[in-house]
């Protein structure tokens, strides 16, 4: 690959000579420029480069997201306490905490019960 004399570093194709910045593919313009410093190369210079792409997605997890809405049983996960539920008295709750308000305070933790779905919240 013969670069102009003005690049800095010699690179391979995929990223600017220039600023080392990814480079887009190649299209149906007669250049290449770079996004990020403007420096251009000929269409010609990627003649018999393969470019490939690959998208890949973060996994579907079936507790915590994913776009389907709120968590449909919050009370069945996290560790559990020896707390008593204050609505059906049944001795243990699990819980888990966020960090709700600024860092500077403290987390905010959400007790549920696995019995009767009784849920509340503690800032500490």
């Amino acid at each position: 690959m013969a670069l102009p004399p003005s690049s800095c570093f010699q690179t391979p194709l995929d990223f600017c000579p220039d600023c080392g910045s990814v480079l887009p593919p190649p299209g149906p313009p007669s250049t290449v420029r770079c996004p990020r410093c403007h420096f251009t190369l000929q269409v010609s210079d990627f003649e018999g480069k393969t470019v490939r792409s690959t998208i890949e997605f973060n996994p579907l997890h079936p507790h915590g997201g994913g776009g389907r809405g709120p968590d449909p049983a919050p009370h069945s996960h996290g560790p559990s306490v020896e707390r008593r539920c204050p609505r059906c008295g049944h001795e243990g709750m699990t819980f888990h905490t966020r960090q709700m308000r600024s860092a500077d305070e403290g987390q905010s933790v959400f007790y549920s019960c696995p019995r009767c779905r009784f849920q509340e919240k503690e800032d500490s």
